[in-house]
Order: C-alpha cells, then sequence, then structure tokens
C-alpha cells in the first residue's frame, strides 16, 4: 500500500512541474473591446485595447503594409489584414499568432467579410477582380476577374463592401463600373453591372445597407446606386460641385469609407477642393459646403452623429478639424501630430485614437473635451482598426 501511496505522490508532482513548464496562456478577456493598429514601417501590428487604452502585443511578418486594411471575423476574434504586397494574413488577437496566410494577388488594398462571416473577399489592383477565400482556412472558394471591353483588359476594383445576402459591391476604376456580385453559391457566382461616372476611386455603404455611393476621381460628382431599387440604375450626385473653380492638385486621394453619415445627411470630402460636400440622404440635395482647413482625407462621423471629424492631405496633414452636425459649423481645430493618417472612435464614441506616423505614435482624444489623455508608440502608424467594424455593414 505505501508503495502505491508513494507511487501516486509522484505522479502529482510531475504533473505539478509540467504545468509549471507549460507555456503561459493568454487572460481570459472577451474580443469586443480589442483592435489592431498598423505599422506600415515594420510590416507588424500591434494589438490594442480600447479601454485599459494599452498594447497588449506586436504580431510581425505581414508583409508590405504600407497601404494596409482590416476587417474582422464575425466573433471578433481574428482579424483579416490585407497588404499592399497581395498578402491575405488571418492574426487571432486572442494569442497574437497568425493564424494563416496566402498571398493571393500582386496589389491588393483591401477586403469585406460575408453578411454570415463565413467569406472573406479581397479587392484586388493587380490583378484586377476579386477573390472570395473561406475565412476558416483561407482557402480559395471563388474568383471574379474585373474583366471589361471587348480585349478582356482588367480593371483595378475598389471600394468593396459586403452587402446583405452575402453579396459585394464594388467599383471598376478603369471600367467606369459598379458591380454587385453575389456569392451565397461561391461556385457560381452572379454579378450584375452598372455604367457609373468617370473613374471611381472609393465608396461608402450607408448603415442600413441600401445605398452604395463612389466618389468620382475624373469628373466632380458621386454615383449612387439604390440598392432597394436597383433597376433605376446609377444616379449622379453633386454633379459639376466644382464648375467655375480651379482645382487644386491632389497629394492624397480621399476615402469614403468611414460612415460619414449623420444626422440625415451624408459628408463628404471634395477632390481638389478645401471643402466638406453635405447631402441630404435620401433627396441627394446639396445642403451645405462646409470650408475646411485644407483638402480632406478622411471625414468620419461619431457614432452618435452628433460630430464629423475631419484630416488632411499633405501639406496640412498635421491638422484635425471639427464639425457639428446641428449647425455645420467647425466647432475646433489641433493638431495631434505629424502626418495623421487615420482616426477610429470607440464604439461608442467617448475616445477618438488619432494615428501620428511622423511622430511614431498614436494619440487618444476624449471627444468631449477634444483633449489628449493617453498615447502609445508605434512604428509609423497608419490605420486603426477596432473590432467592434465586425457588426456593421460596410466595414
Amino acid at each position: 500500500m505505501l508503495h502505491l501511496i508513494v507511487k501516486y505522490m509522484w505522479w502529482i508532482v510531475a504533473v505539478l512541474l509540467l504545468s509549471a513548464c507549460a507555456t503561459p496562456q493568454p487572460p481570459l478577456r472577451g474580443t469586443g473591446d480589442l483592435g489592431v493598429v498598423i505599422e506600415r514601417a515594420t510590416g507588424q501590428v500591434q494589438v490594442i485595447e480600447t479601454s485599459g487604452r494599452k498594447s497588449l502585443a506586436q504580431v510581425s511578418g505581414l508583409g508590405d503594409l504600407s497601404h494596409a486594411s482590416v476587417v474582422f471575423s464575425r466573433d471578433g476574434r481574428y482579424a483579416y489584414v490585407f497588404g499592399r504586397d497581395g498578402g491575405l494574413t488571418k492574426v487571432d488577437l486572442l494569442t497574437a499568432t497568425i493564424a494563416g496566410r496566402v498571398v493571393q494577388a500582386g496589389n491588393s488594398i483591401g477586403g469585406a467579410v460575408s453578411q454570415d462571416g463565413r467569406l472573406v473577399v479581397a479587392q484586388n489592383y493587380e490583378p484586377g477582380g476579386i477573390k472570395a477565400f473561406d475565412a476558416d482556412t483561407l482557402e480559395l472558394v471563388a474568383d471574379v476577374p474585373a474583366d471589361y471591353g471587348a480585349e478582356g483588359k482588367r480593371s483595378k476594383v475598389v471600394g468593396l463592401a459586403d452587402l446583405p445576402g452575402n453579396r459585394f459591391i464594388y467599383s471598376l476604376f478603369d471600367a467606369n463600373e459598379i458591380r454587385v456580385t453575389d456569392l451565397s453559391d461561391p461556385k457560381s457566382p452572379k454579378t450584375e453591372r452598372y455604367p457609373a461616372g468617370k473613374q471611381p476611386y472609393d465608396a461608402l455603404v450607408t448603415p442600413d445597407g441600401r445605398y452604395y455611393i463612389a466618389g468620382l476621381f475624373g469628373e466632380d460628382g458621386l454615383s449612387m446606386l439604390d440598392l432597394w431599387q436597383p433597376g433605376q440604375g446609377v444616379r449622379t450626385i453633386l454633379p459639376g460641385y466644382g464648375r467655375g473653380e480651379q482645382a487644386l492638385p491632389v497629394y492624397k486621394m480621399p476615402h469614403l469609407r468611414g460612415w460619414a453619415v449623420a444626422a440625415g445627411r451624408v459628408y463628404l470630402p471634395a477632390i481638389g477642393r478645401h471643402e466638406v460636400l453635405v447631402v441630404e440622404l435620401g433627396s441627394w440635395k446639396e445642403v451645405a459646403r462646409i470650408p475646411v482647413k485644407s483638402q480632406p482625407v478622411f471625414v468620419m462621423a461619431r457614432p452618435d452623429g452628433r460630430e464629423v471629424w475631419v484630416n488632411f492631405a499633405f501639406p496640412d496633414n498635421g491638422w484635425m478639424q471639427v464639425i457639428d452636425t446641428f449647425t455645420n459649423r467647425l466647432v475646433d481645430s489641433f493638431q495631434p501630430g505629424r502626418a495623421i493618417l487615420h482616426l477610429e472612435f470607440t464604439p461608442k464614441g467617448e475616445a477618438v485614437w488619432i494615428s501620428a506616423r511622423d511622430d511614431n505614435k498614436v494619440a487618444i482624444y476624449d471627444t468631449r473635451s477634444r483633449q489628449k489623455i493617453a498615447e502609445l508608440p508605434a512604428a509609423s502608424p497608419s490605420g486603426i482598426f477596432f473590432t467592434s467594424r465586425a457588426f456593421r455593414t460596410g466595414f
């Protein structure tokens, strides 16, 4: 009996020793409080926590992130990072590890996740088109080329967004088209084509998924498609908004992604002008033009819609301005740092995170006082993305 007791005690000691030597497990946490910051200079991302305003980990080996974009899995655990080199990397935010990676194109600038969360879709410059991957395995399940014309050329794809019904909408920069591809059966994609304005360069979908608005680089105006009434075709809104004025050189293309929809209006950056354009949602009539400091790049609405925050292209890219959507007036101007490339509001909008590339930091501001409350070091930060995007159409 004694030898059995001794043997049992040694077994317990061995288990305890093995447990002590095991790799420490990350603390239990939810995913709704997490996000990533792109560090473009080093090809890595920081995993961050919004409530604690802190960096949790860095994940490297993501390739060329000079123009990177991120979407999230349905449960918020995984970030899908699209790199300029065509890389699609699946990052596990809880373990801060790469869960999968595929180089799927020569030049890629973003993607989207399907309504049911089963597909992740990349939009590609080279070769032009979209590709759909299994969100779990990153196995290619559909390849839809953006071909056009009699010669079968391929167009750069921009403005990709998810739609209800596992559909995806996107614009063809070279072909002057908007397309909607139904991937409810990935083995048999079905695509509808709509003529659009000249050189669509980016787009947004309204929060209800009804309207798709593409900005146009080749003409003054925007193309709008009512997805509840697609048979009406694409409508041009704000035609000739710069008529009679000399356009300024464009140092950085404006971005429409960010839900600049607030107070029943859409707020849009004007190309080559120091203005934010304001359009009434539904009627699509211009209701205001708001003069701003420089050429706007991101025009983003705070989650409650009461304010719109704006950053700018070079040479005024160290500035930000805030617009009150009740009065459509500027209420603040300040300089968070050098080369402000992106901003992201926390899910309920009490704070905004701002990337200052040339200061190698992310500045965090209280949106009520507009005072800085924290900052984090980051290597040439650009895009900031929170997991709350997983639950928004068009993000």
